[in-house]
């Protein structure tokens, strides 16, 4: 259950992200859009939400704490 917490947490910390860009580019302020894309929060966002991802797929447990043991 922490799994599916934090990866909710980091879902929408995202989505707050991408409000922030999105109010950037209504104003046309494309130069700081671009920053915030490409070195600021929007980056460190989805950065965060794919280290869960990769950390998760690499240890062998799924997002319940537990080992598939048969078949689908």
């Amino acid at each position: 259950m922490k799994y599916a917490t934090q990866t909710q947490e980091a879902l929408d910390r995202l989505d707050q992200a991408l409000a922030q860009l999105r109010g950037l580019i209504k104003r046309g302020d494309q130069k700081e859009a671009l920053h915030f894309m490409e070195e600021g929060a929007l980056k460190e966002r989805f950065e965060e939400l794919q280290n869960m991802i990769i950390i998760s797929g690499t240890s062998g447990l799924g997002s319940r704490g537990i080992t598939q043991t048969g078949r689908l």
